[in-house]
């Protein structure tokens, strides 16, 4: 039986020793008998899972003692939303830095909930002969200006990765839905970091929020309780019921990366299968990438074929060898192959001797 590798950009792989053990536990869980997904999440049990759960988490990323972490409803796309409803209120104003499809959503939606001209918007992505590039401004103004400044580090969609931090006299806040635990980061540096789990952290309908502190005293707008992030703080997450399973498999590969040896760790993995990946596109003019190499993505690697006719034959063959979900997005078109952390470097070693073979097969 040929091994299948996922390359989906979400909801993507999940670890296989997680998935392994989920399966082990599926109707007996931490010897109850029952699933994690019958247990009350008031439970002694549950709520021993969570608090982990949120220490695995804060270790990881060396999170400090005055952020909040908060186990929320819904993926990435509901908190464009709530950092709005959340921070805006009492006419605050924002400024939103955009570089491809997601952080351009997150300005749509902010704009439907404020207005226009609550929210500035400053595009740091340019063309050159083709060629991606990302510019980070050198943002100054008044600390009154704004309440926060938002950007995405990884663009999943466009297949562009910021690795130097923002400098910012305003709150940052992130989209770090594709790229959080992939690497090392400085959580200091964030006013809140968010990211929907169906790529590094577990099954979609779950999303972290890491929140310093001080941003839960800015006026809010009304909205909805669950989405409040000072309830949800104050509840433990648990205001109401929350996505118990996905929260267990979260833990799940929580424990799974620690025992990789932490984000360090799988930062170095990351980086073999990256360059493994653009070095094989490189080196086939059958196959390119127009994004800077500064600003490629180490996590959804994208990728044309210089003949569009042989999209469709590129993509039955890689499914018949087990490489299933490199179609890349509606909105761009071509191939996309996202090796976030699950994604065994034997994966991207199966890829790229495909590439290779069907670049061989098809070069005039």
């Amino acid at each position: 039986m040929t091994t299948t590798y996922n390359f989906c950009a979400g909801p993507a792989m999940l670890p296989a020793d997680v998935m392994l053990k989920a399966q082990k536990e599926l109707i007996n869980w931490n010897g109850l008998g029952t699933s994690v997904m019958e247990v009350s999440h008031r439970s002694k049990e549950f709520i021993a899972l969570a608090e982990q759960a949120e220490a695995d988490l804060r270790q990881l990323m060396h999170i400090p003692d005055n952020y909040k972490v908060l186990f929320m409803h819904g993926g990435g796309r509901a908190q464009f939303s709530n950092i709005v409803n959340n921070f805006l209120g009492d006419n605050g104003r924002a400024l939103y830095l955009t570089s491809g499809q997601w952080s351009r959503a997150a300005v749509k939606e902010a704009k439907l909930l404020v207005g226009e001209e609550a929210i500035d918007e400053l595009t740091i992505v340019n063309q050159d002969d083709g060629v991606k590039v990302v510019t980070l401004p050198k943002l100054i103004g008044d600390k009154n200006d704004y309440r926060f400044v938002h950007y995405c580090p990884n663009e999943t969609v466009d297949g562009i990765e910021i690795f130097e931090n923002l400098t910012s006299p305003w709150p940052v806040i992130a989209d770090m839905s594709s790229t959080i635990m992939s690497r090392e980061i400085d959580v200091s540096q964030f006013a809140v970091i968010y990211a929907g789990a169906q790529k590094n952290i577990g099954p979609s309908g779950l999303s972290l929020v890491i929140v310093h502190e001080d941003m839960l005293s800015l006026p809010s707008l009304a909205q909805s309780s669950v989405m409040d992030y000072r309830v949800a703080a104050a509840n433990g997450s648990m205001f109401n019921t929350p996505p118990t399973f996905a929260w267990y498999l979260a833990a799940e590969v929580f424990k799974w990366l620690t025992a990789l040896g932490g984000v360090k760790a799988i930062a170095q993995i990351n980086c073999q299968k990256a360059q493994l990946l653009y070095q094989c596109i490189d080196e086939n003019d059958f196959y390119v990438n127009t994004v800077a190499v500064s600003n490629r993505s180490k996590m959804n690697v994208t990728f044309q074929l210089n003949d569009d006719a042989l999209n469709s034959k590129f993509l039955a063959q890689a499914q018949a060898n087990g490489l299933v979900a490199l179609k890349g997005h509606r909105v761009v078109g071509g191939m996309r192959a996202s090796i976030y952390n699950a994604m065994p470097l034997s994966g991207v070693e199966a890829l790229v001797t495909f590439m290779n073979a069907f670049a061989k097969q098809h070069s005039a």
